[in-house]
C-alpha cells in the first residue's frame, strides 16, 4: 500500500541545478543539503515576497498545512547548511 500521490505544485521559477557553498572550501570536501524546488518556492513566497502562509499556499495550489510543513523543512535545511558549513543544492525531485 502506497501513500497519497503528491499534488502538482505551482512553481514560478526553475531553481534546479543551483548550488550555494561556503567560500574557500572545495565542493567535493563538503557535505550537501538538498532543498527541493517546492521548498525553494515556499521560501521565495514567504520570506522574499513576504506573503502570508494562506496566500503562499493558494499560489502554490496546496493546503495551508502542507505549505506550513514545506516552509518549516526548507528553513531547517537552509539553517543546517549555513550553520554547519554545508553545500546547499536545489533539485527538482527526491
Amino acid at each position: 500500500m502506497s501513500g497519497r500521490r503528491k499534488i502538482a505544485r505551482n512553481i514560478e521559477a526553475d531553481h534546479s541545478g543551483v548550488c550555494f557553498k561556503p567560500c574557500g572550501v572545495k565542493r567535493s570536501d563538503l557535505q550537501r543539503v538538498y532543498l527541493l524546488e517546492d521548498e525553494m518556492e515556499a521560501l521565495r513566497l514567504a520570506d522574499y515576497e513576504g506573503l502570508y502562509q494562506q496566500e503562499c499556499a493558494d499560489k502554490m495550489g496546496i493546503s495551508r498545512t502542507t505549505f506550513s510543513r514545506l516552509i518549516e523543512s526548507a528553513r531547517k535545511k537552509t539553517t543546517d547548511a549555513l550553520l554547519h558549513t554545508k553545500a546547499l543544492n536545489i533539485q527538482t525531485k527526491v
